[in-house]
């Protein structure tokens, strides 16, 4: 199957939402890979969902939560029956037990059956806002008063992170999803 085929076997969207711009980067990606449409819901808002058969739901992860998911949680007795997917993204490396955290905080319930994928995406504290750059501060100080042998993959990475700017956004994160959407394609 191309690139295109899932996109052209049924119709897909990406509905994201970025503040600091991986998550927009990532829905980009996959708009060029599977060939369908994509949306911002900060810009765009939500489309008429109806059409599609197939959405991904990208956002990016704040405060425990996955921006845009609100969206999903809103409209999901209109999507029942489609296929779903949601690609969240964080600036933590890949860790299972921190993702599966994730899930059971933000997909509870009927939405525990969607799929969640991973991508690592952004850090720099110079384009953050005057609120996240203060509560990232706090976090990291916080951090730093731990013990480093028992430090969790996301606190190890957020001290690593620290005053520089870092952008692991790489395709290569996409690859589960494509896989999952070309299997069930």
């Amino acid at each position: 199957m191309t690139q295109k085929g899932v996109g052209e076997m049924e119709k897909t969207a990406i509905l994201y939402q970025s503040k600091y711009g991986a998550a927009r980067r990532y829905a980009e990606m996959l708009r060029e890979a599977l060939g369908c449409e994509s949306y911002d819901l900060k810009r765009q808002g939500c489309p008429d969902l109806a059409p599609y058969r197939c959405l991904v739901f990208a956002g990016g992860i704040y405060a425990g939560g996955v921006a845009g998911l609100s969206v999903l949680r809103k409209k999901y007795p209109q999507l029942k029956g489609k296929r779903l997917a949601v690609f969240c993204v964080g600036a933590s490396p890949y860790d299972e037990k921190t993702l599966e955290q994730l899930r059971n905080r933000c997909l509870k319930g009927e939405l525990s059956r969607i799929p969640l994928f991973y991508g690592r995406g952004a850090w720099d504290e110079s384009v953050m806002s005057g609120p996240d750059r203060f509560l990232c501060g706090m976090l990291q100080k916080s951090v730093a008063r731990q013990d480093p042998s028992t430090l969790e993959p996301w606190a190890r990475a957020l001290l690593e992170a620290s005053g520089k700017a870092c952008d692991w956004t790489d395709r290569a994160y996409l690859e589960p999803l494509l896989r999952f959407l070309r299997e069930e394609a």
